[in-house]
């Protein structure tokens, strides 16, 4: 059985487990490409010496996204944004592959980018279909729901970017996706994971339909660096 400690912080957790060949700086305070992601891992509770490390690695004004900072930043610092959120764990989704869903790749990334900029799932990269799979629907040929794989930790990988074009909506293509990618994670022996902003209580309580649980709260917080 996985250890679920690794969730506690799940961007350190995934950036020294799985995705270390994604990682940037030195642990415990390491960040994705600018182009995949805008996590940045930092230590649970971080340090002086923790912060002027990430200022650092990020350069002066830049911006990045600290999932799970309890605190707020150093008065240097700009804490931009506070997004309360939840985390869930899957304990017991009925995981089944989709007939109409196909693979998507870097090919597909103008469109991919097209469809988050018009349902805000929440970031969305260049880059950020190199983290795992990446699962579309399309309807006479355009892309109108999607949904995929994020962070990776051990035993656990997150399902992110669930999102279908307004047009589309009501009629499960959403929640099909997600047991669609369930079933990659699930033969990796891993167990799939999401967070959902704790206001999305329609989107939690599909989740829940599906068969996750929320663990616990958790805040994703844009920082900024200090100008220099």
């Amino acid at each position: 059985m996985a250890d679920s400690s690794v969730l506690d912080n799940p961007a350190l957790s995934s950036l020294t487990g799985p995705h270390a060949h994604f990682a940037l700086g030195q642990a415990p305070v390491l960040r994705y490409p600018a182009d995949v992601s805008p996590f940045v891992a930092m230590p649970s509770d971080p340090d002086a010496a923790a912060w002027r490390a990430l200022a650092d690695l990020l350069g002066p004004g830049e911006l990045a996204a600290v999932p799970g900072l309890v605190e707020s930043p150093p008065p240097d610092w700009v804490e931009a944004m506070r997004l309360p959120g939840v985390q869930m764990v899957d304990e017991g989704m009925d995981a089944v592959p989709d007939d109409e869903a196909v693979r998507l790749g870097v090919a597909d990334v103008p469109e991919m980018l097209a469809l988050v900029e018009r349902t805000r799932p929440g970031p969305f990269l260049p880059r950020t279909v190199e983290l795992g799979t990446y699962l579309g629907i399309r309807r006479d040929g355009e892309l109108v729901a999607m949904a995929g794989e994020r962070m990776h930790l051990p035993g656990f990988t997150e399902v992110s970017a669930v999102c279908t074009d307004a047009r589309y909506r009501g009629q499960g293509l959403g929640a099909r996706l997600v047991r669609a990618v369930a079933v990659g994670i699930r033969a990796r022996g891993e167990v799939p994971i999401l967070h959902a902003a704790a206001t999305n209580v329609g989107a939690i309580r599909l989740y829940e339909s599906l068969g996750f649980v929320v663990r616990r709260t958790i805040d994703f917080v844009g920082v900024q660096a200090p100008a220099g």
